[in-house]
């Protein structure tokens, strides 16, 4: 039990110094390798020909981004 709690407890000051590092900078955590953009790999879903539940998502993310340009103020 006590290395349970031991390890809880280096567990909470770690999570305790990232906040207060990201109080001070205001820069969240990040990844150093850059991700799926590192390999060449643009989207999560990087197929030729996406699914058709996939193509659906993206006719309505289009015509969302298509509607809100129209009836944009400024």
């Amino acid at each position: 039990m006590s290395t349970f709690i031991a390890a809880f407890v280096v567990l909470l000051v770690f999570f305790l110094l990232m906040s207060i590092g990201y109080l001070v900078k205001r820069k969240a955590v990040e990844g150093s390798c850059g991700g799926l953009g590192a390999i060449g790999i643009e989207k999560a879903c990087d197929c030729d020909d996406p699914c058709d539940r996939r193509k659906r998502r993206m006719e309505k993310e289009q015509a969302r981004k298509e509607m809100l340009e129209k009836n944009r103020i400024i």
